[in-house]
């Protein structure tokens, strides 16, 4: 699954509104984990994609849906009442782009970047506390990072820092390499 997830304008407006949230109560740390939790679930179960991206399930189904899964999840109150507001508002496709949207800028206020690298494989330990130190020093901030795996880039890794994006992939390099000898 390759898809990519940016926040569009509703999406960054429910993640602010959150975000103010979650700092006037004190449980930003707690709400962006059930979030990120929610994120990883939503990339591990089909049947929940379905649920939320299906015109076919109306939006009261998908509130009562996504409200189960924070009851089940153990997520935070407000997590679970944000999650049953944008489905009710007939918003759950803009959930996963508001996840990101919220998880930026809990970073920002943290003072940390966020940075999201993409693999075709999984990453070791070893792996990432290399890619962690090579962003770090790019960037001479302390960067958070988030895997993904997407077998379609054959090999390397992307990294993409807000809306910066290193790609050091093999299927970039062969795009090049196709794309120089069509001009030769």
């Amino acid at each position: 699954m390759a898809e990519e997830t940016k926040a569009t304008d509703a999406g960054q407006r429910y993640a602010q509104s959150l975000f103010e949230l979650t700092i006037e109560g004190g449980n930003l740390a707690k709400v962006e984990s059930d979030l990120k939790t929610l994120k990883g679930l939503v990339a591990e179960s089909a049947d929940l994609r379905r649920l939320i991206d299906s015109p076919a399930f109306s939006a009261e189904d998908k509130a009562k849906g996504l409200t189960a899964v924070a009851v089940k999840a153990g997520f935070d109150i407000l997590t679970a009442k944000f999650l049953g507001l944008i489905a009710t508002n007939g918003r759950s496709a803009e959930l996963v782009g508001a996840i990101n949207a919220f998880v930026a800028l809990s970073a920002k206020h943290r003072g940390v970047v966020a940075a999201e690298v993409t693999s075709a494989a999984p990453l070791t330990a070893a792996q990432l506390k290399a890619v962690t130190a090579a962003v770090s020093s790019a960037l001479g901030q302390t960067p958070e990072i988030s895997t993904r795996v997407d077998p379609s880039i054959l090999g390397g890794v992307k990294v993409r820092v807000g809306s910066r994006l290193f790609d050091a992939s093999v299927r970039s390099k062969l795009d090049s390499l196709k794309f120089a000898l069509k001009r030769a």
